[in-house]
């Protein structure tokens, strides 16, 4: 299915944030510099109030109309297309706590021997440096930035970000049906996670800079000779 893209607000800063994370996914894979991108989602906990009728052979099993919604959880994923390698980890909120969490799990834990990890994201409130800050003594935050170069979707750019694609697989794989309870979900999403590691699932980006200016010439400013 051919993807439509909807941008609503065409700006030259839309333009420079587009090229940034195009030219940044253009680069060789190197492990001491390595590309991680980023992104959230929430899934909804649905508890079934009668059994499911039994299915018939070869159909799944028909649930009732009646449930009882339960709280959501927070999702957020962090993969690197180039190497197969995704992770995820359930929160029950989205604040500037987890998201700083989130960053110094990335470089204490996934990459301690790096020089610098740069992450594509997008511009929610959250994601920001000024975030650690808010979370973690000053010297601490600072130690994590130091290791961390963030890349930011332009407004309405969402697209750019190939953890959006991964999340949407997940939620045919694995999120698109009612699941109880915490528990379950985490064990669901290990399991997934698990076997799209082991196959080492990657992500071939061929959009390039030079296809956006042939492509979308219309999100690029006009300028008289």
């Amino acid at each position: 299915m051919k993807r439509q893209w909807c941008i609503p607000e065409v700006s030259a800063e839309y333009v420079a944030s587009m090229e940034d994370v195009l030219d940044l996914y253009a680069e060789p894979y190197d492990p001491k510099r390595p590309k991680v991108n980023f992104d959230e989602t929430n899934k909804q906990l649905i508890q079934e109030t009668r059994r499911p009728w039994p299915a018939e052979p070869g159909q799944p099993e028909r649930y009732d109309y009646e449930y009882e919604r339960r709280r959501t959880r927070n999702l957020f994923l962090f993969l690197e297309p180039q190497t197969g390698w995704r992770h995820l980890e359930v929160t029950h909120q989205r604040t500037m706590l987890e998201f700083a969490q989130q960053m110094r799990w990335l470089v204490e834990e996934r990459y301690p021997e790096a020089e610098k990890i740069r992450v594509v994201l997008d511009n929610l409130n959250t994601h920001k440096p000024a975030s650690l800050y808010d979370a973690v003594p000053p010297a601490e935050a600072r130690r994590i930035l130091t290791k961390l170069e963030f890349h930011y979707t332009p407004k309405h750019g969402s697209w750019l970000n190939m953890a959006e694609i991964e999340l949407s697989v997940l939620q045919r794989q694995c999120l698109d049906r009612r699941i109880p309870d915490e528990d379950m979900l985490k064990r669901e999403i290990a399991a997934w996670e698990a076997d799209r590691n082991a196959t080492q699932a990657t992500i071939d980006w061929r959009f390039s800079v030079t296809d956006a200016r042939e492509k979308l010439k219309r999100l690029y400013p006009s300028h008289s000779s």
